[in-house]
């Protein structure tokens, strides 16, 4: 490893976000619980971190850890609208952006598009897959009235795991009802959208989400997600992780790398400042309450 770029990583950390992690309690295995997160990031004197549950909310937990841990790193919770939190249920998401949620996930691990690759690792129950389109191809009324709720804590909406069908009428019609849009790891297999349509996404007004798990498990190159990024343009990207798996190096290590590998790809420190500061920034500080 370059001493240099690892002191530059190191350096960047600092006031940065990552907004897509994976922590215990879970119904999944993972490496970490949500304090041993917190307390990572802050060795890093990084900003926040976003504790993300496929299957339950994370304001709660977020809102304890903020409370008891003492450091200067906030943890930052979500909500995803898998079944245990009753699919596309409005009901949840105003409560849980009520109290303290930054960013709504539609279905990832429950999704229509999700399901037909097959079960994900650890799935425990079956179930019917859930879509955001009616037989005709147009958005759910659940969907408009996800729309206003959202829109009226000017918190943000994430495509989650949707197909890029979905995704795309999802982000379309958001920005046309002006309500904060980001697309999720559009390099990962189960949800790929090719850089010219997330281009259009990020002229529409969408946030663009960067994956590293997408590039060390091999879905995309490097050089691919450089290319994707520059087209997008970094002022509409966000990096995360995406990690938080047992097994696996923590997302503060994988941070430190996915900024190592874009150091190497030529992007400058106040390029990747803006994606891992700035851009998350415009998440975490937009919420009302």
């Amino acid at each position: 490893m370059d001493k240099n770029f690892y002191k530059i990583a190191v350096d960047l950390l600092n006031g940065a976000y990552d907004l897509h992690t994976h922590t215990e309690p879970s119904a999944f295995n993972r490496a970490l619980d949500d304090f041993d997160l917190i307390y990572e990031a802050n060795q890093y004197k990084m900003a926040g971190v976003m504790i993300k549950s496929h299957y339950e909310p994370t304001h709660s937990r977020a809102n304890l850890v903020n409370r008891k841990s003492g450091v200067h790193t906030k943890a930052l919770g979500g909500i995803v609208l898998n079944w245990p939190n009753g699919g596309l249920n409005p009901f949840a998401v105003e409560n849980a952006l009520k109290n303290g949620a930054i960013i709504v996930w539609m279905p990832t691990r429950d999704s229509k598009n999700c399901l037909k690759y097959g079960d994900m690792p650890g799935d425990f129950f079956s179930r019917p897959g859930i879509t955001i389109l009616d037989k005709d191809g147009n958005l759910l009324k659940e969907v408009y009235t996800i729309f206003e709720i959202v829109k009226k804590y000017n918190a943000y909406l994430a495509t989650g795991h949707l197909s890029p069908k979905e995704s795309i009428k999802l982000c379309e019609e958001g920005r046309k009802n002006q309500v904060n849009m980001i697309l999720t790891h559009p390099e990962w297999p189960r949800t790929i959208i090719d850089g010219e349509t997330q281009k259009y996404l990020a002229q529409l007004g969408v946030l663009i989400e960067k994956n590293w798990l997408n590039v060390a498990e091999n879905s995309v190159s490097i050089q691919e997600m450089a290319k994707n990024i520059r087209m997008v343009g970094i002022e509409n990207v966000y990096l995360a992780t995406d990690r938080g798996q047992n097994g696996f190096n923590h997302p503060v290590q994988e941070m430190i790398s996915f900024i190592i590998a874009l150091l190497q790809e030529n992007f400058s420190k106040e390029e990747i400042k803006t994606m891992i500061q700035t851009v998350p920034s415009y998440i975490v500080n937009k919420i009302k309450r």
